[in-house]
């Protein structure tokens, strides 16, 4: 990545800035400016997080809000309330008080002497998100915003339910928040207060697990925050962006189908990063494709990014499957907006049948899906984010596990774009039950590569509101996206769809084993085969301005293990997070973070599905601006029964060897949907 130091602009940081909101909470925030920005204003860009300024984005930050402000953009990086430097409590995720304060912020930037009233916002997950609740709210000032890894519907495509099911990134996301939330404000920056500021932050910390697991099914609490639910009230611009190593990729194409403001989408190899500095590679010019984005609509500049088709893609080359990729090989098509036209993308239909994956079979006798509910250990992480051992491996082990059929060799490969659809009937021998899919590259050595999947609780098989539970050996009707990918077959591989009736620890296991029949007749794939040609990279390389000073004094080791009891059947899987020791050598903060997630499920016994994470922070300075050190240690338990979930939390927090705060929950929560 080239640092560039050479800008338009002079640039002046305001290390931190206080925005009083109207009932007195103060909201820090951080800005760049061009250094003539009072006597020749110019449009802001808002970025909007909980997740610390001072140190919890303070890399990326300044690998990119410098180099907006050279090229002539106020940038301010505020702090919700509740975190970092900010007053207040943060109650939970996209609460309407966030809504409410971002307006605020949003008519405080535009009345600044250094602003000419226009504003866009920016921001990645956290900031995807808030970004498209404030758009929705209309605020005159927002002309325009780029959305990065986010999603219009936040039951179908966040980090608590994925088809109805409970990802158990709900409870990872909880615990994570909930030491993320115990950071304590620096003592540099808000003086002797911080220590009041942390302890009330302490004592009133919520249990987002709670409200997160009560509500099983799309309802009222998922529908706040969920633009989908009015696509009309969106009127500025929408840039939105994810990659097809993250979560985040089915939002893109409702988005595109449903907003009626100018829009414009790209998808490229990506984890949960900014694509300046994402993997696997290749990485981009994102701040200069976001600078075209941000002079067309806050400078009224021409600088042709709205002639170019509205949707880019990157088809990834099909390769062995691996934990960890560097670098994923491919290339890059454009359509004319999505759905594509059918000259750019042509949907094939293949049988599930007797020979195999085809475009003609059928099944003439029922066939079992039957799988323990330890299957889905190879499945990895929900969402990559650490940069550990996060993508899915070889999946021939939970192909044994699964009901598998397979293609014949396209000897001359396939491009494949879009989502592909399963429909087929079904019965459960319960009252319950999951369906998972999984779509496979296998190669002639017989290594299989996850291309993509789609999970389904049966339970919420019709409508994600309605709770209909299966009626034992009654005929389903299902019908089940996977989710959005674009992939290059290679020569010579076969595909394979594995059906599966658990995937641990993707997400929780039925209230009890329940085993499927998948019925005879004409079960059928519906594959989106891409016909748009390739076009050279359409990006300049990746640019930042300069890199944010750190000392590292322990690199983090991210490690993800499977293990299994053979005595009982159980599996285990643990990962291990850690963000390793850091000091950064500007203004000598010291901060440490470390994570174990420990999840385990029996082949048989639903009721011993059970999951244990344990986060640890630390923090403090050695010397300067007044000694201290804090720690916290934050934990969440959970298991289950048939009928209930039982949930446990603790949090301790101590400066030095002093407690400051010691706080644990208990929750029983009635199994309805899940």
């Amino acid at each position: 990545m080239r640092i560039r130091q050479d800008f338009p602009h002079r640039v002046r940081e305001i290390e931190n800035q206080w925005i009083v909101l109207a009932d007195g909470t103060r909201l820090a925030a951080r800005i760049w400016l061009p250094e003539d920005a009072e006597s020749k204003p110019v449009p802001a860009i808002l970025e909007y997080l909980p997740y610390r300024k001072r140190d919890g984005t303070a890399v990326r930050d300044e690998l990119t809000h410098p180099w907006f402000a050279g090229h002539g953009y106020a940038c301010v990086r505020v702090d919700m309330r509740g975190n970092g430097e900010s007053d207040g409590l943060m109650e939970d995720e996209y609460a309407p008080q966030e809504q409410a304060d971002a307006l605020e912020v949003i008519d405080w930037i535009a009345s600044q002497p250094w602003c000419n009233g226009k504003l866009g916002m920016m921001g990645i997950s956290w900031g995807g998100f808030n970004g498209l609740q404030v758009a929705a709210l209309r605020p005159e000032p927002l002309k325009a915003i780029i959305t990065l890894c986010s999603t219009d519907d936040r039951y179908a495509d966040d980090i608590h339910y994925k088809g109805g099911n409970m990802l158990l990134e709900n409870l990872g996301w909880a615990a994570t928040m909930l030491s993320f939330s115990a950071a304590m404000p620096d003592p540099a920056l808000v003086g002797d207060r911080w220590r009041e500021m942390w302890k009330h932050r302490l004592d009133n910390m919520p249990l987002l697990m709670d409200p997160w697991l009560t509500h099983q099914h799309r309802d009222d609490y998922w529908r706040h925050g969920s633009i989908c639910e009015s696509y009309e009230n969106i009127e500025a611009a929408v840039y939105m962006i994810s990659g097809w190593a993250d979560s985040y990729v089915n939002t893109i194409p409702r988005m595109m189908e449903n907003l009626s403001c100018p829009k414009k989408a790209l998808l490229g190899p990506w984890m949960h990063k900014y694509p300046h500095f994402a993997i696997p590679d290749p990485a981009i010019g994102f701040l200069q494709e976001a600078l075209r984005w941000w002079d067309y609509w806050l400078k009224d500049i021409d600088t042709g990014i709205m002639d170019e088709p509205e949707c880019t893609f990157y088809l990834q080359d099909g390769v062995p499957p691996a934990p960890r990729y560097l670098e994923r090989p491919g290339r890059w098509v454009r359509t004319h907006g999505w759905p594509a036209p059918v000259d750019e993308i042509e949907a094939w239909s293949l049988a599930l049948g007797d020979t195999g994956l085809t475009p003609n079979g059928r099944l003439s006798q029922d066939r079992a899906i039957a799988s323990p509910l330890t299957a889905g250990s190879l499945q990895g992480e929900y969402i990559p984010l650490w940069f550990g051992a996060d993508f899915p491996p070889d999946q021939r082990r939970d192909d044994g596990l699964a009901l598998t059929f397979d293609s014949e060799p396209y000897l001359y490969g396939l491009d494949i774009l879009g989502q592909p659809t399963l429909t087929a009937t079904l019965t459960s021998a319960e009252d319950c039950g999951q369906l998972h899919v999984r779509l496979c590259d296998v190669a002639p050595s017989g290594e299989s590569a996850l291309i993509s999947y789609a999970t389904l609780n049966l339970n919420l098989r019709d409508d994600s509101a309605t709770i209909t539970p299966p009626v034992p050996g009654e005929p389903m009707e299902i019908r089940v996206a996977l989710d959005l990918i674009g992939y290059r077959l290679p020569e010579g591989h076969r595909l394979r769809v594995a059906l599966s009736s658990a995937s641990f620890p993707l997400v929780w296991s039925p209230k009890k084993r329940a085993d499927l029949i998948l019925k005879a007749g004409t079960p059928t794939l519906s594959l989106p085969i891409c016909k748009a040609e390739y076009v050279p990279m359409p990006f300049e390389p990746p640019e930042s301005a300069t890199p944010c000073r750190i000392e590292t004094l322990r690199a983090g080791q991210p490690r993800r293990t499977i293990s299994e009891d053979v005595g009982s059947g159980e599996v285990t899987v643990t990962i291990e997070d850690d963000m390793g020791d850091i000091r950064f050598t500007d203004h000598g903060l010291r901060v440490e973070q470390w994570a174990k997630e420990i999840y385990t499920s029996h082949p048989s016994d639903a009721t011993r599905t059970r999951a244990g994470i344990e986060w640890h922070y630390r923090a403090g300075r050695d010397e300067g601006n007044g000694q201290f050190a804090v720690e916290v240690t934050s934990r969440y338990r959970l298991h289950c029964d048939e009928t209930t979930f039982y949930l446990r939390a603790e949090q301790l927090a101590y400066e030095g060897e002093t407690p400051v705060s010691e706080k644990s929950w208990e929750r029983e929560i009635p199994r309805t949907a899940i």
